[in-house]
């Protein structure tokens, strides 16, 4: 009866943990979109700058503050390639969060940005969403856990001979002289 327990109890702690991955998958892409919007906004003057000098391109307007024989010019050059080196990640990664959410889910696991997944990480809120798509998330992830669960403790009690019942074999029952 305690391993009936023990499996809900696995099992409901599976689907509160499994319906929050919807929603930290849609703080992730929130978080992602506001960074590139803001990002956008600080290259708009390069951006015109660099539509106006070099065809709109924003590494040639790079090339031609560090070629500058001005000090200043050299020194900003850094600072706008660090701009441009972080509004093509912000753009990757927005483009990542643009997929199916089976797509997401594997760019947040395997590939998210460590900064932003950090960030998110630390702002989020529990909540449940009773989306479809949660309600699947929470489902999986329930059984999925009380199943991993009951695989591990039966196979330690299997190995440590623990609940075993020795059945005795025909063999075993002769008696040899």
């Amino acid at each position: 009866m305690f391993r009936g327990y023990l499996r809900l109890v696995l099992f409901g702690l599976g689907l509160l943990i499994g319906v929050q991955v919807p929603g930290f998958i849609d703080d992730y892409g929130k978080r992602v979109a506001a960074h590139r919007a803001e990002s956008e906004e600080s290259l708009t003057g390069f951006r015109e700058t660099a539509a106006r000098f070099f065809n709109g391109d924003l590494n040639a307007l790079v090339s031609h503050y560090r070629a500058s024989s001005d000090e200043v010019m050299r020194s900003d050059a850094q600072s706008v390639e660090h701009l441009v080196r972080r509004a093509e990640l912000l753009e990757s990664e927005w483009l990542a969060m643009q997929g199916p959410w089976y797509a997401q889910a594997l760019h947040l696991v395997s590939a998210a940005d460590r900064e932003l997944l950090d960030e998110t990480i630390a702002a989020y809120s529990y909540q449940v969403l009773l989306a479809p798509q949660a309600i699947a998330w929470a489902l999986a992830c329930g059984l999925l856990l009380a199943w991993l669960v009951e695989l591990l403790v039966l196979g330690a009690g299997w190995t440590l001979g623990v609940g075993r019942k020795h059945k005795v074999i025909a063999h075993e029952q002769r008696h040899w002289r």
